[in-house]
């Protein structure tokens, strides 16, 4: 006999049930902002193939020079006139001298620059990189006053995205605690105070690491050839500070309330 037309295929009981598994998100995936940004740094470097004598006039045009702004030297001309006066306190930031120093810098902002490209947006990111970039400069103009060489690459803004990122990296459901959630969310956790981050010995040691890692190694701006390498650390600790107190500025999470602080520092999971 037939089976009725409207009744309900009947399935087997051997079969088990499927359950279709949400796609996990990549533990390290790149916004859209921060793509755009290695990609601005990738094409800069493209300067390399020109020809020596143009190569070295980009670098004096667009690279930080702190004899640009010693008045009692009037003789002494420097590529970019006044204008660069202005301009180069950021346009540094975007040149390297080789695909290692481009590299290192691009390998420490992956995960740091990351996470703040998602909480910022694209607008306050940029605008982020800039003024990290001319806090690290006016570093390295008050300590190397009559410098002639110029000083190149993002490490202070890689140093000021770092300092950003430990504002709320290890909050609970950030990006470096155990609980971490996923990428957009992770980014986006409350902030703690800074007084109270500062007494996170999480963050303390970061800090520790990080000073110790850039006073006696010492990475990032590097000289223009392999015989003049130099390291601008004075320059790393000015977009350090710089991304460190005005994170709050850019920040557009509400801040964590002061009685909710020991609660949200915490990172120990619901999980047994």
């Amino acid at each position: 006999m037939d089976s009725p037309p409207n009744s309900p295929p009947q399935q087997s009981p051997d079969l088990p049930a499927v359950h279709e598994e949400a796609p996990r998100e990549p533990i390290l995936t790149l916004p859209a902002a921060l793509t755009a940004y290695i990609a601005l740094l990738a094409l800069v470097h493209l300067r390399v193939l020109l020809p020596p004598d143009i190569e070295n006039w980009t670098i004096d045009v667009f690279g930080f020079i702190p004899k640009r702004y010693d008045s009692s030297l009037l003789n002494l001309q420097i590529p970019g006139g006044a204008g660069a006066k202005v301009w180069t306190f950021f346009t540094y930031s975007l040149l390297h001298a080789n695909l290692t120093h481009l590299g290192f810098n691009v390998l420490w902002l992956l995960p740091f620059g990351s996470a703040l490209a998602r909480r910022f947006g694209a607008v306050r990111f940029f605008v982020f990189m800039a003024v990290t970039a001319a806090a690290g400069a006016l570093a390295h103009l008050v300590t190397h006053e009559h410098a002639v060489a110029p000083m190149i690459g993002a490490s202070a803004s890689v140093s000021g995205a770092m300092a950003a990122a430990i504002r709320f990296a290890f909050a609970r459901g950030s990006f470096l605690s155990f609980s971490r959630s996923d990428a957009d969310t992770a980014a986006k956790v409350p902030a703690l105070p800074l007084l109270r981050a500062l007494r996170d010995g999480r963050v303390v040691a970061f800090l520790a690491v990080w000073f110790g890692v850039n006073i006696i190694f010492g990475v990032g701006a590097i000289g223009i050839d392999s015989e003049t390498t130099s390291v601008a650390w004075q320059a790393h600790i000015g977009g350090f500070f710089a991304g460190l107190l005005l994170f709050a500025l850019f920040d557009p999470v509400p801040r964590v309330r002061n009685d909710a602080a020991d609660a949200s520092s915490r990172d120990v999971s619901d999980r047994i």
